[in-house]
């Protein structure tokens, strides 16, 4: 009898702990707010100054964020002066080439097609200075790319970087026949229909920062700003990456760095923890509605360079996506109908032509593969970008 009471007491805890769990389901997921989200930058330069509009969804819902159209978004310089950006679609806003003086500050204004006005605080001209160079560490089977910069005036201090990049790759196997529709055949691949060299590009999702504050001389070192792994497709034949600079006010620094620690480092007890992100984007009638992002002015300074596969170590080995084998084998079946057969069951098998397969100098069948093999295409695009350098 002891030992019966001893264990229902043992139980007795656990059964009640579980009857007495509840889901926790906050107000803030269901939460039915949608906030407006404000991206871009105001660039005193030639480049084009351009601003997205978007709004934030529900964590439990299952829309997707969309660009918001129809407003008016313009430049306003503080004293006067205003700059009208063009609407792109998508949420996308844009002018081309403002020369504002750097005297004065400027700030963004926008009407929403339902009535709300919003604007940034003024801020002040920022004048980014060029980005010395861009290399690159070898260390523990990546490639860490890194940025060099400097301002002798010691005025910047503080910088973000953004970047985009392209890369040429090529398929797993390289197709030398198409099947003609019209005739029902196999007929060697035309130019036109080029398949095995594309290029593919990616844009910067992380936030990259830095700041030269505790340091006597205004000196950016060896800044990381990307990594690529060793089996990445990235480096398997020739890389480039555009990185851009920006030079941020102090305010806009403790902005992007609380930004990046609420999405980026959160997941342990030893992160930062999470914390309200204060832009200086507002509702003018009124204040107390929540408005992300953070407009700073400032020109832009880029640089791009290319990556050769020779630059990195022989043993690295591209993974290709697809778990693709060896070409399979279609013979023809019968001697009289010969390719139809053959075309017949690559069709139906939704396969590409490889190779053709030989016998004494006459074509008896051919390999096939999957589109995933065979067609860059289907990840990325044949024709190279116009900024596009082959190496020498």
């Amino acid at each position: 009898m002891t030992g019966r009471r001893f264990l229902l007491l043992f139980l007795l805890p656990g059964i009640v702990f579980i009857a007495c769990k509840k889901p926790y389901n906050p107000q803030v997921v269901n939460a039915p707010n949608s906030y407006l989200v404000v991206e871009g930058v105001i660039n005193n330069g030639s480049d084009s100054t351009i601003v997205r509009l978007s709004k934030t969804v529900n964590i439990s819902g299952n829309a997707k964020t969309s660009g918001v159209d129809n407003c008016t978004v313009s430049v306003e310089g503080e004293g006067g002066g205003t700059y009208s950006l063009i609407p792109q679609g998508s949420g996308m806003y844009a002018i081309v080439g403002l020369s504002l003086n750097v005297s004065k500050k400027y700030r963004l204004h926008i009407l929403t097609n339902d009535s709300k006005e919003y604007a940034s605080d003024y801020v002040e001209v920022k004048k980014t200075p060029p980005i010395d160079s861009i290399g690159f560490n070898i260390k523990n089977n990546t490639m860490q790319l890194y940025a060099n910069a400097h301002d002798v005036a010691n005025s910047t201090r503080y910088y973000r970087w953004s970047f985009e990049e392209t890369w040429r790759f090529h398929s797993r196997f390289q197709s030398s026949y198409i099947v003609d529709p019209t005739i029902k055949g196999i007929i060697p691949r035309p130019p036109s229909e080029d398949n095995y060299y594309c290029f593919a590009g990616d844009k910067s999702s992380s936030i990259v920062i830095g700041s030269s504050a505790k340091l006597l001389q205004d000196v950016i070192f060896q800044q990381p700003i990307t990594t690529i792994a060793s089996t990445s497709e990235k480096i398997e034949m020739r890389y480039t990456i555009l990185l851009k600079q920006y030079a941020l006010t102090k305010d806009a620094y403790q902005f992007w760095e609380n930004l990046k620690k609420n999405t980026e480092q959160l997941g342990s007890i030893f992160d930062a923890q999470p914390s309200q992100l204060t832009g200086n984007i507002h509702n003018l009638k009124d204040p107390a509605e929540p408005v992300i992002g953070y407009i700073s002015v400032t020109n832009i300074q880029s640089k791009r360079v290319f990556i050769d596969n020779t630059d990195v170590p022989r043993e690295w080995t591209a993974a290709y996506p697809y778990d693709c084998g060896p070409p399979d084998s279609a013979l023809f079946v019968n001697p009289k109908t010969k390719q139809n057969d053959v075309v017949n069951f690559i069709i139906n098998g939704g396969a590409i032509p490889v190779s053709d397969i030989t016998q004494q100098r006459s074509t008896i069948g051919y390999t096939y593969s999957t589109v995933e093999c065979t067609d860059c295409r289907i990840r990325g695009r044949v024709q190279a970008p116009s900024f596009w350098i082959e190496k020498k």
